[in-house]
This record gives C-alpha cells, structure tokens and sequence, in this order.
C-alpha cells in the first residue's frame, strides 16, 4: 500500500466531499482525508498510481496537483 498526497483548490465542505466521494468510489484506496484547511487530500492505495488518482481528482473540476513532500 502506497500513501499518496494531493494539492487540492477545496474552498468549502462540498469540495472535500465531492473529492472524497470520487475517491472512495474506486477499488483499493482507503484512509481517504481531504483537509479543508491545509488543502491537501491524502490517500492510500494498492491498485492505482499517482497520477491515476489525480485524473480522478481532476474530474471533480477543482485544480489540483501531486503533493511533493
């Protein structure tokens, strides 16, 4: 299981729903937590990559990026 983290522009309680409404649709990703105050949405996932989960984040119209520690 890799941890993965994103940049995500969430302004209110509806983006981070919506993010993790996207996010724990798809098989294999858990310990979802979108933080409404730092921006940044975390995730942990056995079956898809970085880039795979930010498609899916993108689709969600809020702009968003890999999260670089």
């Amino acid at each position: 299981m890799t941890t993965y983290k994103f940049n995500v522009d969430m302004t209110c309680g509806g983006c981070s729903k919506a993010v993790t409404a996207i996010l724990s649709k798809l098989e294999g990703v858990s310990d979802i937590n979108a933080d409404l105050t730092t921006k940044v949405v975390t995730c942990n996932s056995t079956k898809f990559n970085a880039d795979e989960l930010l498609v899916s984040i993108q689709k969600t119209g809020k702009k968003s990026s890999i999260k670089n520690d």
